[in-house]
C-alpha cells in the first residue's frame, strides 16, 4: 500500500494531473475544505467497454465525514454531465471486487459490470471489476 500510495498520491503527483489537458479534475468543496474529488481520463477503454469513445472515470473519493450525504452522486452526475458534453458515448470505471459499497453505489447509478482487470498492489495482483454506463439515452 506505501508503494501504491508513493508512486499514485503528493503534491507533486495531484498538481501535474490537475495540471494535464487529458485529465479533468472536479473538487468538491465545503468552506476551504476539500470534501471529495473525481477525475476524468482520456484513457483507451478495455475490451468489455464496447466503446472506443468513452471516457474513463477515476479516483472518485469522498472523505469519511462526507459519507452518505450525496456528494458522490453529484460528482458522478457532474462527471456524467461533462462526459456526456464532450459528444463521449460511455463512461467506465474500474472498482477493487472487495468493495460491494462501491460496486453497490456505481450499479444504482446506473453501471454494468463489463469485464475485469488486473491491479497490482506492490506485488500483490488484485481484482478489478469493470464497470461502464452507455451515454445514449435510448439505453439508460
Amino acid at each position: 500500500m506505501n508503494s501504491y500510495c508513493g508512486r499514485s498520491f503528493g503534491v507533486d503527483i495531484q498538481l501535474a494531473e490537475i495540471e494535464r489537458d487529458s485529465i479533468r479534475t472536479l473538487l468538491c468543496l465545503e468552506g476551504e475544505q476539500l470534501a471529495g474529488y473525481a477525475q476524468i481520463w482520456n484513457s483507451v477503454p478495455p475490451d468489455g467497454v464496447g466503446n472506443d469513445d468513452a471516457k474513463e472515470l477515476r479516483r472518485l473519493y469522498v472523505a469519511e465525514e462526507w459519507h452518505g450525504l450525496g456528494l458522490a452522486q453529484q460528482l458522478i452526475d457532474a462527471s456524467i454531465s461533462i462526459v456526456s458534453g464532450d459528444g463521449s458515448k460511455a463512461i467506465w470505471l474500474a472498482v477493487w471486487e472487495n468493495n460491494p459499497r462501491a460496486i453497490g453505489f456505481y450499479n444504482k447509478m446506473g453501471f454494468v459490470e463489463v469485464g475485469e482487470q488486473a491491479f497490482y498492489l506492490g506485488s500483490d495482483r488484485q481484482r478489478d471489476i469493470i464497470m461502464a454506463l452507455s451515454l445514449n439515452p435510448s439505453c439508460r
